[in-house]
């Protein structure tokens, strides 16, 4: 009898030790993971931050067809990384929705500090358009997997979205009408190269009030957006928030104004608005 239960504490010590090694060795294996994680990126920015809210009027026309928001809260943290949850819908008046249905859904995982996606989803009804996806962005070894499959894709590649709250982080006072920047862009499978055409500036008074504004025009290939068929001009405060204030795109039945609204912003006021 004394060797029997001296074998089941024998067994019970031995699973202990393992159950200690095995979660020792995962702790280990986290915390390489944290430090690995803390060598990508950071930049100083006070562009945006938890708490900011835009809201616009979609105008077609001289018809409200619909309201477009952006919200930023908390998000999950990626092995330390904190992330904000950006999410942006598109959604036309029930009185616009008889001729041309609008109800869009970007939903947004975005480093804090290094402004590069980790997550997104587009849900899309435009129309008689569809397009539903999802695409995690596994930065530390430059691969996003989508439902479809797993690509390579470069450093710090973007989705449409975090493309757009990067640029908000440039300093575009060094450039001249015409100049032209890049960036990566992936989608569905494959990574588009952005091309922003910085245009000048612009005061613009919009529902919100009146702003000094910057003028840039994203040259984007995919991406959705009441599916775009021409020019898109985004005006931006002329600051370091650069928020966007007015989108003017060409789409299949016509162009959409974007104006805003009603804007909620962290930490301070804007400082490129006149009144």
């Amino acid at each position: 009898m004394k060797y029997f239960i001296r074998n089941i504490i024998i067994l019970i010590v031995t699973i202990e030790v393992l159950a200690y090694s095995q979660n020792t060795a995962e702790s280990q294996k986290d915390s390489a993971r944290v430090k690995l994680y803390d060598t990508l990126r950071i930049i100083s920015h006070s562009a945006f931050d938890i708490g900011e809210r835009l809201i616009y009027d979609v105008n077609y026309s001289f018809i409200t067809a619909g309201e477009a928001t952006f919200t930023i809260s908390p998000g999950d943290s990626i092995y330390g990384r904190e992330c904000l949850m950006i999410v942006f819908t598109v959604k036309s008046t029930p009185t616009f929705s008889l001729f041309y249905k609008v109800d869009d859904r970007y939903e947004l995982l975005l480093d804090k500090k290094g402004v590069f996606p980790w997550r997104s989803s587009q849900k899309l009804h435009e129309g008689k358009y569809r397009h539903n996806t999802s695409t995690e962005f596994d930065q530390l070894n430059n691969i996003a997997t989508t439902e479809k499959g797993t690509y390579k894709v470069p450093p710090y590649v973007y989705d449409v979205l975090s493309a757009l709250y990067y640029v908000r982080t440039m300093d575009l006072s060094g450039f001249r009408p015409g100049e032209r920047f890049y960036l990566k862009n992936f989608f569905k499978d494959s990574t588009y190269n952005i091309g922003v055409k910085f245009l000048g500036y612009q005061r613009v008074s919009v529902t919100a009030g009146t702003f000094d504004c910057v003028v840039i025009e994203p040259l984007i290939q995919e991406g959705g957006l009441f599916k775009s068929e021409g020019r898109i001009l985004i005006w931006m405060t002329n600051d370091e928030r650069k928020i966007p204030v007015k989108v003017s795109t060409k789409i299949v039945i016509g162009s959409i104004d974007g104006e805003l609204r009603e804007y909620t912003v962290a930490n301070g006021t804007i400082r490129a608005k006149i009144n």
